[in-house]
């Protein structure tokens, strides 16, 4: 069993209080994942009572990043020294008890918020909860049609980074704040996913994340307050006294928002973080014009039949997507928001 712990330096940037809580929160979380070794494919000698590997693993890593320490324990525990010889790593690939083949370019997170909402339209499912998502390894074989990138970290570092320019393009209208950062403050952006180190992170990525903040200064972050930690700035209403923010939240021209059904096709459009008529752009409005028969409009008196999930959290409907895409995006920049089907006799929200 392995876990990663959460690491509490000082933070290297200034932002307000609850913009960092958000993101220290999205940053720390963790899914379990039991990964079991096909039995078909486990070498001779192996020890057959060991062959399952339990982690709880960053939401925002990848499946590459992990497997190091997996086959670290496959060596030492399972394979014997003539099947260690013969393994190669660059042929393990996963699946799901289902037998869907995971994208390694994926999130972790996102490939659990995903089978959680898949979940939800099996009628006898059970309830998924926290429960370890069990994944099924393969040693041989991989089926490289359907993977559609190399399973290895190099080709999952080149994914995640065509996914934060994407992003940049989205909000900003050019990917000039992505292509402006230095190789090594590029690289620092991966060694930040690799190393689950939020401040080596976030050093670099509040350089083309918007902010809550009215302007970007060199002076620390206000300490905790009840305040500060539950409501959003004053800088982030477009209202607000502190003055035009190019770089704030809410002065992005789209936030970068997929929507992920159950079983189903990725959907992407533009978002805009306020509306035609100037008003804020909310969770609600955005689903209901995307989804109109699963999330109704209020004025149609029907209940919701189906809830969202962003970074495993059941979000408020009222909550603004400027200001999710500031502070509850992935690594990669993108708000995933995956949307199951509810139960009969539950209600969202």
């Amino acid at each position: 069993m392995s876990t990663y712990a959460p690491r509490h330096s000082p933070s290297a940037f200034s932002t307000p209080a609850s913009t960092t809580l958000f993101r220290r929160l999205t940053w720390e979380g963790t899914v379990p994942l039991e990964i079991r070794v096909d039995s078909k494919e486990l070498p001779a000698n192996s020890d057959r009572g060991l062959e399952c590997y339990y982690v709880q693993a960053p939401r925002v890593s990848y499946l590459p990043l992990v497997v190091p320490e997996i086959k670290r324990y496959l060596l030492d525990v399972v394979f014997d020294e003539a099947a260690a010889r013969v393994i190669k790593e660059e042929d393990w690939w996963f699946e799901s008890e289902e037998g869907n083949i995971l994208k390694w370019h994926w999130p972790i997170g996102l490939i659990y918020d995903n089978h959680t909402i898949s979940q939800s339209t099996r009628p006898n499912a059970a309830q998924a909860g926290y429960t370890p998502l069990r994944l099924i390894l393969h040693l041989v074989s991989p089926p490289m049609e359907k993977l559609l990138l190399s399973p290895s970290a190099e080709a999952c570092k080149q994914a995640f980074m065509g996914q934060l320019k994407e992003a940049d393009f989205i909000r900003w209208g050019s990917t000039k704040r992505m292509t402006g950062l230095r190789k090594a403050e590029q690289d620092g952006l991966w060694e930040g996913i690799k190393e689950h180190n939020f401040d080596e992170y976030w050093r670099v990525a509040s350089k083309i994340t918007p902010t809550t903040a009215p302007t970007r200064s060199n002076s620390p972050p206000p300490p905790p307050s009840s305040t500060s930690l539950h409501t959003r700035p004053p800088s982030a209403d477009p209202g607000s006294s502190g003055g035009p923010d190019r770089d704030g939240a809410s002065s992005v021209r789209n936030v970068p928002v997929r929507i992920y059904l159950p079983d189903g096709p990725v959907l992407q459009d533009l978002v805009t973080p306020l509306l035609d008529d100037g008003s804020i752009h909310t969770l609600a409005a955005f689903l209901t014009s995307r989804l109109p028969l699963l999330f109704p409009a209020p004025d149609a008196r029907k209940a919701n039949l189906a809830y969202a999930l962003i970074q495993g959290v059941l979000v408020p409907p009222e909550a603004e997507m400027a200001w999710l895409g500031a502070c509850m995006a992935g690594a990669d920049g993108w708000v995933n928001v995956c949307v199951g089907l509810l139960k009969e006799g539950t209600r969202y929200p």
